[in-house]
């Protein structure tokens, strides 16, 4: 989190509402320009990205966005056109579907469009990502793993796109349980930030490294940072994890967080 970005993040954690208020999707117009905006829909986490981005674009346009572009990037010859940078030349927010996150990193990462998300994004531009599209946010994302209790080497884990740095976000998070796998995911590295974020849920990252939540359910912050007592190093696979002391916050809309000084706020 030491390298200074003027864009911003907003990271749900899937199955948001579409149908009723859609207070996340319409924030995120609104952090695009509202009436302004220009949103360019990315369905590369989908196997189904004609009916998922017709629906974000009909959403998008509900919501009061000028213009929605969707763009299916189906292969990596395709994220290396010579010119596709200029798909974005008038967008003001980036929306990624959900999907599979390693299909999002296996495609574009490394092209030239994996670049100019990212010189977006340190330029002022606003990413969203949904499900699979908030996983990949970070520079470590995780990719499979059990629900339950905490186990050595039963999940899988891959590098992101690494908008976030120090941080590992988890989706559906008290939906599928999974706080478990994500106290494996930090135990392999306790610096590194665990925020587990549930259905119609999300967080928007300030430039300044601060979040606010937004949304019907919360969002899990673990810290490990000062822990003391572990077994990670020393453990069969399988066997159940020890990792102490943690530090747990549970956050509704209203609150945030500072992911620098690692502290809840109001």
């Amino acid at each position: 989190m030491t390298e200074r970005v003027e864009g911003k993040l907003l990271i749900i954690g899937g199955a948001e509402d579409k149908k009723n208020e859609c207070k996340i999707l319409k924030r995120f117009v609104e952090e695009s320009g509202g009436r302004e905006a220009r949103i360019t829909v990315l369905t590369a986490a989908t196997e189904y990205p004609l009916q998922v981005g017709t629906e974000y674009y009909s959403l998008f346009l509900q919501l009061g966005a000028k213009e929605v572009q969707v763009l299916d990037v189906s292969d990596r010859t395709q994220a290396n056109r010579q010119g596709i940078e200029k798909e974005f030349e008038q967008s003001t927010g980036i929306f990624f579907t959900g999907g599979d996150q390693l299909r999002i990193t296996g495609l574009l990462g490394g092209t030239l469009l994996g670049r100019k998300l990212q010189l977006l994004y340190e330029n002022g531009i606003i990413i969203a990502g949904t499900s699979a599209g908030a996983s990949v946010m970070s520079d470590t994302m995780i990719v499979g793993g059990e629900a339950g209790t905490a186990k050595k080497n039963t999940l899988s884990m891959a590098p992101g796109l690494g908008l976030l740095r120090s941080v590992v976000v988890d989706q559906h998070f008290a939906q599928r349980g999974r706080i478990g796998r994500l106290l494996s995911a930090i135990s392999q590295n306790p610096y590194v930030l665990g925020v587990g974020i549930d259905e119609d849920t999300a967080i928007l990252v300030q430039s300044d490294a601060s979040f606010s939540v937004i949304g019907s359910n919360t969002v899990t912050v673990v810290d490990a940072s000062t822990s003391t007592t572990t077994n990670v190093s020393e453990t069969t696979p399988g066997q159940s994890l020890v990792l102490s002391p943690i530090v747990m916050h549970v956050l509704s809309e209203g609150y945030g967080f500072d992911l620098k000084q690692r502290v809840s706020k109001l």
